[in-house]
């Protein structure tokens, strides 16, 4: 027998509230009652409304104020919410991972404890099918229980603990738990506990084929609720066809027939129910699209004409850098025809550069503005159809062409200011683990999307002396670089090492295309600005390597590459060391 009928439990992130208590006692209700901010309270409330990005940001804010002011309660409490966000985006070996900082701190209260190993309990036993482990912190979580806790520690304990054991054939220990449940939400008056426990232990022994026990604690789940409506509808249901099915099983067929009819009359009774909310809501949802759909038509005509102007800006900002960087290159030519005649050799090479720098962005732009050009032309004729459906794809390949144009003229007016000698560089001490942890969040989408794997391993002790922004630009472009030559699949790895005392080497490696030897030695000659595409397929300048080169330099950094043909990739940054890392 299976125990494919098995009544689901209610153990979802240990919000199950069982009665009102004097004094906190669920996760939630203490995590609330801590609150020491309005940051602290704002993030909790982004975690529980499932805003995981928002929510990320504020909880990185929250450990460094910890960290500098040495509050080793805010820490605790912000590691728990950092744990439920990994947790509620099924990353359950960082979520557990976070669960054992909050084990490791001294200062952790009995309460926070409790939950914090019934929390990786869950993880090892429901996420990662690790039933032993799980098992262990279970009980370990159990020895923390008194004869004072409250109620909604135990149910969640002993219910978590019968499931686990069913789960590992462990009929008898799972059985054992169970009562102990049972018996709490009976002393209680939980009605909807309790009939799901008594369906939980007719599962348990339909498993061993006790085939007439599980009957009998099927009728006592059915013959739990005195009352029977729609607040207890979906439950009767579960229950009638269990019992259809332990009495098929004990070969009962006219019985069975009619626990099966019960259970259909009350599935019709369900979706009946849940459609006469649909036929309502429906109605509302018309009188509202009317609405709505005006207002979309109003909407689209001002995003096609804000599109339109986004587009003659964007032709502006590319004529105005394409003006700067042939004024800059027009003063290096003079200034260096004025110093002396036998440069004209090295002019003309920069000359050279330049004209190809020029027929490079040229074509990238033209091409980006052709396809706006052609977008907006579609978008009009939709827009005259009422098309909104198309509007809003045609809307949204317009910001795509606008932000690859934008990311193209922002590295180009990086360059440009650089050249110039217009940035301006602060060199202090910075966390290398922090700077690469905010640039590569933003990629998260892009790493789904293209199924990459990623794995940020810097050291979390590396300090390092730069400065900040061209670092975040350095990371940036090689990051894109890196996402650019994989494929579908290929993995990105982001790590530090120590090269010698005095620094410390960023190591940015992917497992895509590679380059050859004669590729690798022309990009990291210093007088070239850009180079010929191996693979024309993929779309770039060579400006954003350049780049890079340039404001590892101005940071009194080096730069090397590690590469093989189809095997792929190692950009490697050395950064200056702190005077003290740790």
């Amino acid at each position: 027998m299976s125990a494919k009928f098995l009544f689901p439990l209610l153990l979802v992130c240990f919000s199950f509230k069982v009665i009102s208590q004097d004094k906190p006692c669920t996760k939630e209700e203490i995590i609330e009652s801590y609150c020491s901010s309005d940051k602290f309270h704002k993030a909790h409330t982004l975690v529980s409304s499932k805003k995981l990005e928002e929510a990320y940001v504020l909880i990185n804010q929250l450990l460094d104020e910890a960290d500098t002011n040495n509050d080793s309660q805010l820490r605790i409490y912000s590691l728990l919410l950092e744990a439920d966000l990994h947790y509620q985006n099924k990353s359950f070996q960082k979520s557990l991972a976070t669960y054992m900082k909050c084990l490791n701190s001294i200062q952790l209260n009995q309460d926070i404890k409790f939950y914090t190993l019934l929390n990786i309990g869950f993880i090892n036993a429901f996420g990662l099918s690790d039933y032993e482990k799980g098992v262990d912190y279970f009980l370990r979580a159990q020895n923390l229980i008194t004869d004072e806790s409250c109620l909604t520690k135990k149910t969640l304990l002993y219910s978590a603990l019968g499931h686990v054991n069913m789960i590992s054939g462990k009929y008898s220990d799972s059985e054992n738990y169970y009562l102990e449940s049972l018996n709490l939400n009976l002393s209680n008056n939980q009605i909807n506990e309790v009939a799901g426990i008594y369906n939980n232990l007719g599962n348990l022994y339909f498993e061993q084929y006790q085939d007439q026990k599980a009957k009998t604690f099927f009728l006592k789940a059915l013959n739990t609720f005195k009352i029977k409506d729609s607040t207890n509808i979906n439950l009767r249901q579960q229950f009638n066809y269990n019992l259809f099915a332990v009495n098929e099983a004990l070969g009962n067929y006219k019985e069975a027939i009619g626990y099966l009819e019960k259970s259909n009359t009350l599935r019709d009774s369900i979706w009946n129910r849940d459609k006469v909310w649909e036929i309502a809501d429906l109605s509302k949802k018309i009188a509202l699209d009317k609405k709505e759909n005006e207002l979309r038509v109003l909407e689209a005509e001002n995003k096609a004409k804000e599109a339109q102007r986004n587009a003659v800006f964007a032709s502006a900002l590319v004529l105005l850098a394409l003006l700067g960087v042939s004024i800059y290159f027009y003063r290096e030519k003079v200034k260096t025809n004025k110093i002396i005649t036998s440069q004209n050799e090295e002019l003309d090479k920069l000359n050279a550069t330049k004209d190809k720098l020029f027929s490079i962005v040229s074509h990238d732009l033209r091409s980006s503005v052709n396809a706006l050009k052609s977008s907006n032309r579609a978008l009009v004729n939709n827009l005259e159809t009422k098309n909104i459906e198309k509007l809003d794809e045609l809307l949204n390949t317009n910001s795509s062409i606008v932000n690859g144009a934008y990311n193209l003229l922002d590295n180009l007016l990086n360059w440009a200011m650089l050249q110039t000698k217009q940035t301006y560089f602060h060199i202090e001490e910075h966390r290398l683990f922090t700077l690469v942890e905010h640039v590569v969040f933003n990629y998260q989408g892009l790493f789904a999307e293209k199924e990459i794997k990623f794995q940020n391993s810097v050291s979390k002790k590396d300090k390092i002396l730069a400065d900040q922004e061209s670092l975040k630009i350095i990371i940036r472009n090689l990051m894109d670089n890196a996402i650019k030559f994989s494929q579908a699949k290929d993995s990105i790895s982001v790590y530090s090492q120590v090269e010698d005392e005095n620094y410390i080497q960023l190591v940015i490696e992917d497992s895509g295309l590679g380059m050859s030897e004669t590729k690798r030695l022309e990009l990291l000659k210093e007088t070239s600005l850009l180079s010929k595409k191996e693979n024309e397929n993929i779309i770039g300048t060579g400006l954003g390597i350049q780049l890079c080169k340039s404001m590892i330099k101005k940071n009194n950094g080096k730069f090397s590459i590690e590469s093989q043909l189809g095997k792929g990739t190692k950009m490697i940054v050395s950064l200056p060391k702190a005077s003290e890392n740790g």
